[in-house]
């Protein structure tokens, strides 16, 4: 009876170290699979990146060429009939209007955001945070159509202007840029350690002061890359400031008056330029693209000065 009672518990174990070893090999296949699969979406992401800083730089720095590039960049004049192109007004229009929208979006997005992760109870911070996924969800053409309905008559009765301005621009844009502050500001909030908050109670600051003074600078680094991302939603909108902004493309002269930002001028002519219109045109994106990468550089440059 022992020797076929060892046999047994013999059989058994080396069964259990045979599924114990497939289950093994098994988690390890699953394993090299999923580095694979998202070393695959690392690559393809990558090569999606460089496909279009190839096709802009290889069709819009000739085209920029031909025409001068500090002719083009200073030119004060837009006549693509006449062969004339000067981005110079688009430039400064698209930093005007993203100017105005920090100005109006920045303070608002990173107050609702400390109200919501300090201040706010479970319940008006749930209702808040499905208002805003609301908010981001909704297409540029309708906060564009929101703002030629609502917020363009209401700046021209008040200023008795064209309410197609700088100012209404803005003001859409402001709106536009809220989700994206707010959705990264508040969960850089939330990650602050509790002692940073505990300790500033301990020294006697009252809430507000614990906040404002201590985990609002905690978490800078969050806050910071929000306002980026807000720049780079602004500076790169299209539809909503073609509607509002008055496409105009002149030099402006004040927040009241009508502009082109280079978006719009990308997307108003693109559809029936040809020859070097096109190539200006693609000028024009490669400008905006140039933009879109000193911010992120210079996002990049002031992070690293905050950790040493």
């Amino acid at each position: 009876m022992n020797k076929r009672e060892n046999k047994k518990q013999q059989s058994v174990d080396v069964h259990s170290k045979k599924s114990f070893t497939n289950r093994l090999s098994m988690k390890n296949i699953k394993e090299t699979g999923a580095k694979l699969i998202f070393m695959l979406a690392a690559c393809i992401s990558i090569l999606a990146v460089a496909l279009i800083c190839v096709f802009l730089f290889a069709n819009g720095v000739p085209g920029m060429a031909k025409i001068g590039i500090f002719k083009f960049i200073s030119g004060k004049v837009w006549k693509p009939g006449n062969n004339i192109f000067g981005i110079f007004p688009m430039i400064l229009g698209s930093l005007y209007i993203t100017a105005g929208a920090l100005i109006i979006g920045v303070p608002t997005g990173i107050i609702t955001a400390i109200f919501i992760s300090r201040f706010a109870s479970a319940r008006i911070a749930k209702i808040m945070r499905q208002a805003i996924s609301l908010l981001a969800g909704i297409p540029s053409v309708v906060y564009g159509f929101f703002g030629l309905i609502v917020v363009v008559p209401l700046v021209r009765d008040l200023f008795d202007v064209s309410g197609t301005n700088i100012l209404s621009a803005s003001i859409i844009l402001g709106i536009m840029i809220l989700p994206t502050i707010i959705a990264i500001s508040e969960p850089s909030l939330n990650a602050v350690p509790k002692s940073y908050y505990e300790g500033a109670l301990a020294l006697g600051a009252t809430h507000e002061r614990a906040v404002f003074r201590v985990i609002l600078p905690a978490a800078k680094s969050g806050v910071a890359a929000s306002i980026v991302l807000g720049v780079g939603r602004a500076i790169g909108e299209a539809m909503a400031v073609m509607m509002v902004a008055g496409n105009q493309a002149r030099m402006p002269k004040g927040m009241l008056q009508g502009v082109r930002t280079l978006t719009s001028n990308i997307v108003m002519e693109m559809g029936y330029a040809t020859d070097l219109h096109r190539d200006a045109l693609i000028a024009t994106a490669v400008v905006l693209f140039v933009f879109i990468l000193l911010i992120n550089i210079l996002f990049s440059v002031l992070k690293r000065r905050t950790k040493v």
